[in-house]
């Protein structure tokens, strides 16, 4: 009888165990599609914005990398925070923000508002990034960290999917429309977050026994002690990668706009590049706990050059469609691996502070993206030109991811 209610107790432990982490995950992943929403909604709204404030390429660049500057705070902030007072309450007062200043950025009323409603905004998706990667690597478990983050982040491509489908049932030209759907979602997924997401257990036992342990400072958590070369390989693929990921999503509408294509179709290119990357995300996410470094490497930076060079070349509707895909596949695909990957390398107490500096680094590349395409652009050289200044930065990046995964394999830091 005692066995078998050991046993009892044993299984119905698991159970809780296995219901809070998919809850986790679900939860997430629905933050995560909000996130894809707001992403996208500046690269949807871009021509209507620019008719409404008249602003040329170049101020439409400045709009662009106000929200991303915005991301740098909000991951460093948020994830610092998160290692202090929680996962959980960081993610909820952050998915408020950028509600709110989404909200806020249909209400602008000149160039300057609208780059401060951006900038919150930012800030906002920013710090709930960290946040989500964390609860979700921590949920899960060292042997399915990887999977766990890869199919909570493909919820952003498909939120981004979400935003590209109002441009192509007709929505293309209100501007506000894409902002208003990116803002009052968020603000009614809040109580589901407040009354069902749990916070990291991980976390918790941290905190339980940190009356009796020396808080680990932030450098010596991400620069001693085996993680430093890490964390700086980390920052030079998330810095490369995201260049070109938030290139393509703030600039690639406007860009097939004047290549001649229509609204619709532009949309339609967007659409099928957030389904690649949604699939990519999923996809990669699992070969990267299967290929060898090197081949996981090549295939997502190889393949990443090869859809941009067919993207700066291509000049039908369908090639166009397919090299989006393509580009989708492996930009927020190999992204997506980034994120899985950074969690491996940190502990528990520092884990969110250092996946929130590698997100802010890698927003730094975000922020230059759409002002280098914008600058190039203005200059006159064409897509074809802005693609092709994105490949040294992707090559270095892949250098740098291949020797990640041989570290992660050989001796992981993370506990």
């Amino acid at each position: 009888m005692t066995t078998y209610t050991a046993q009892h107790t044993e299984v119905t432990a698991v159970n809780q165990d296995s219901r809070r982490t998919w809850l986790t995950i679900a939860l997430c992943f629905a933050v995560a599609v909000l996130e894809g929403i707001d992403f996208q909604a500046p690269g949807i709204a871009a021509r209507g914005m620019a008719a409404a404030f008249e602003l040329d390429k170049l101020q439409m660049g400045w709009v662009f990398s106000a929200g991303i500057l915005g991301l740098l705070p909000g991951a460093l902030v948020g994830g610092w925070m998160a290692d202090r007072i929680g996962r959980k309450r960081v993610l909820i007062a952050s998915v408020a923000l950028f509600g709110i200043f989404s909200i806020a950025t249909a209400h602008a009323w000149e160039l300057y508002s609208l780059m401060g409603a951006r900038l919150l905004t930012g800030v906002g998706l920013g710090a709930a990034l960290p946040n989500l990667i964390a609860l979700c690597s921590e949920a899960a478990g060292e042997r399915l960290r990887g999977t766990a983050v890869s199919l909570m982040y493909c919820g952003v491509p498909l939120g981004a999917a979400s935003a590209a489908m109002i441009g192509i049932v007709g929505f293309f030209d209100d501007w506000t429309v894409p902002f208003y759907v990116g803002g009052v979602l968020p603000l009614l997924v809040l109580p589901l977050l407040v009354l069902w997401l749990p916070e990291s257990a991980a976390f918790r036992a941290k905190q339980a026994s940190s009356s009796q342990q020396v808080r680990v400072p932030v450098v010596q958590g991400l620069f001693h002690n085996g993680a430093a070369l890490p964390t700086v390989l980390l920052w030079v693929a998330y810095f490369f990668t995201l260049m070109v990921v938030y290139m393509l999503i703030s600039w690639l509408p406007s860009l097939l706009v004047g290549q001649g294509f229509s609204g619709v179709q532009a949309s339609w290119v967007i659409f099928s590049l957030q389904i690649g990357a949604t699939l990519g995300t999923l996809m990669l996410g699992v070969l990267m706990n299967t290929l060898r470094p090197l081949a996981i490497a090549g295939l997502i930076y190889i393949g990443l050059l090869a859809a941009l060079a067919a993207l700066g070349i291509a000049e039908s509707f369908a090639s166009m469609l397919v090299a989006g895909f393509a580009a989708g596949v492996f930009a927020t695909g190999g992204q997506g691996v980034l994120y899985a990957l950074a969690p491996l390398f940190y502990r528990t107490e520092v884990r969110a502070t250092g996946v929130g500096s590698a997100v802010a680094v890698g927003r730094l590349g975000a922020m230059s993206g759409p002002l280098v395409a914008g600058k190039m652009l203005a200059l006159g050289t064409g897509t074809a030109g802005v693609m092709i200044a994105s490949a040294p930065g992707l090559v270095v990046a892949g250098i740098a991811v291949f020797y990640l995964f041989v570290r992660s394999r050989k001796n992981p830091l993370a506990n």
